[in-house]
C-alpha cells in the first residue's frame, strides 16, 4: 500500500468496546416502547452511529414507524417528539453505560501494536460528551484509551455522516493529510463518515452493530451460519463504500 498511516480513528460501541453495540440499542427500543411504538432491532440498528437525537428523528421518519406514529397520535412525528424521547433516552443510557465499556477481544493488544509502530489513536462517536465521560474513563480502567476523542458536541451537533469529527482528530493529532488516516467503524454511518472525510475506511465484522449479535450468540452459530452472517454484513459495508472489511480488529494490522 503506497500510503503511510500516521493515525487510526476508531468508533466506540461495536468497534472497540461493547461487543454487539447493545447499550444504545436497548435504550432506543425502550423509549419508543414507552411512547407506544414497538420497534424492531433492524429498525433500531439502521441509523446506528449517528448523533443520538438524529438517530431518534431518523427512526421516526421510517415508513412503518411514521405510519404507526400517525395512527397512535393522529399527526406526523415532529422535532418536539424527538426532543421528548431524547429527554428520556439520555438519562436511561447514562445509567447503564459503564456496564458496556469493556474493550472487545484483541482491542488492547492491537492498539498497543499500533502505538509500537508509531501510529496515533483517535476516535469519533455517536455518543455525546456527557455519555463519553462515562464510557471513556471506564474503558481506560479496562485497558483501552485513545489519544483523543471527539463527539458531535465538538462539531456544532454535526455528527456522522459529516466528516468534521475526523478533521478534529486530525487537527488534535497533528496529521497533515487525509492520505495518512484510517477510519475503522461498525456501522454504515461510520463508513459514510470516513468516505466523506476522504480517508481509507474499514468496516469491522465481528461484534459490530450491523451484525447485531452478542459474543455468545455469535460463537454459538454453526460455521456456515457465521460465514453467511459475515458475508451479509461485508456486502452492506462494501455497498456503503468501505475500502476494506476486516473480521476483527487484528485485521487492521494488514493495512498499516
Amino acid at each position: 500500500m503506497d500510503r503511510k498511516t500516521e493515525a487510526v480513528i476508531f468508533d466506540w460501541a461495536g468497534t472497540t468496546v461493547d461487543y454487539g453495540c447493545f447499550a444504545p440499542v436497548n435504550v432506543f427500543a425502550q423509549v419508543f416502547s414507552h411512547a407506544g411504538i414497538e420497534v424492531s432491532m433492524e429498525e433500531v440498528r439502521k441509523p446506528m452511529g449517528m448523533l443520538k437525537w438524529d438517530h431518534i428523528r431518523t427512526m421516526m421518519e421510517m415508513p412503518r414507524i411514521r405510519k404507526e406514529w400517525i395512527r397512535r397520535y393522529g399527526r406526523e412525528p415532529e422535532d418536539g417528539d424527538a426532543d421528548r424521547l431524547y429527554e428520556e433516552y439520555e438519562p436511561a443510557l447514562l445509567k447503564i453505560l459503564d456496564q458496556y465499556a469493556d474493550p472487545k477481544p484483541y482491542v488492547v493488544e492491537t492498539v498497543q501494536a499500533l502505538r509500537d509502530a508509531g501510529i496515533k489513536i483517535g476516535s469519533t462517536t455517536g455518543y455525546t460528551d456527557v455519555m463519553m465521560r462515562v464510557v471513556a474513563p471506564r474503558a481506560k480502567e479496562l485497558g483501552y484509551a485513545p489519544d483523543c476523542w471527539f463527539s458531535p458536541d465538538s462539531t456544532h451537533g454535526m455528527g456522522r455522516p459529516y466528516p468534521y469529527m475526523i478533521f478534529k482528530n486530525m487537527e488534535e493529532l497533528g496529521i497533515p493529510s487525509v492520505q495518512n488516516v484510517i477510519k475503522v467503524g461498525d456501522t454504515i454511518s461510520d463508513i459514510l463518515e470516513g468516505k466523506q472525510a476522504g480517508v481509507f475506511t474499514i468496516g469491522i465484522l465481528e461484534g459490530s452493530s450491523l451484525m447485531g449479535l452478542s459474543r455468545e450468540e455469535y460463537e454459538a452459530l454453526r460455521e456456515d451460519e457465521k460465514r453467511e452472517r459475515l458475508e451479509a454484513v461485508e456486502k452492506q459495508y462494501k455497498e456503503a463504500g468501505a475500502d476494506a472489511v476486516i473480521t476483527d480488529i487484528r485485521g487492521l494490522l494488514n493495512y498499516i
